[in-house]
């Protein structure tokens, strides 16, 4: 039978270490739901940056054609449609904090936007 590539044993070698701050190298193990929650929360944080700067993006980009558009009711609308994009963007972005954490508090999760409060509770 032949070998196929991914049922070839290779041993890494050396110790695997974590990238830089986010790495448990030295530190205790009960640091990992912190750690864990930091890192959710820089990700959620840095998307809804981006979704902002996209918005406001967005929002000056429709501002402009709309300027741009004269007397033309065909750009008018296109740049009116762009600027009601952007607005549903954001608000969807805002708003789905909410609601996770509404549709968390009905079905008992009470810490659903904390993920670090249930680690605890998978750990054998």
């Amino acid at each position: 039978m032949k070998d196929l590539l991914a049922q070839t044993r290779y041993t890494i070698p050396g110790i695997i270490r974590g990238i830089g701050p986010y790495g448990l190298e030295g530190q205790a193990t009960n640091t990992a739901p912190t750690l864990f929650n930091r890192i959710l929360t820089v990700t959620v944080g840095l998307l809804t940056l981006i979704a902002g700067v996209w918005f406001l993006f967005v929002l000056l980009s429709g501002a402009i054609q709309w300027i741009g558009a004269g007397a033309d009711k065909g750009a008018l609308e296109e740049a009116r449609k762009k600027i009601l994009t952007g607005v549903i963007g954001i608000t969807v972005v805002v708003a789905s904090i909410f609601i996770i954490d509404i549709i968390g508090g009905l079905l008992g999760f009470a810490d659903i936007l904390n993920p670090a409060a249930y680690i605890p509770l998978l750990s054998p």
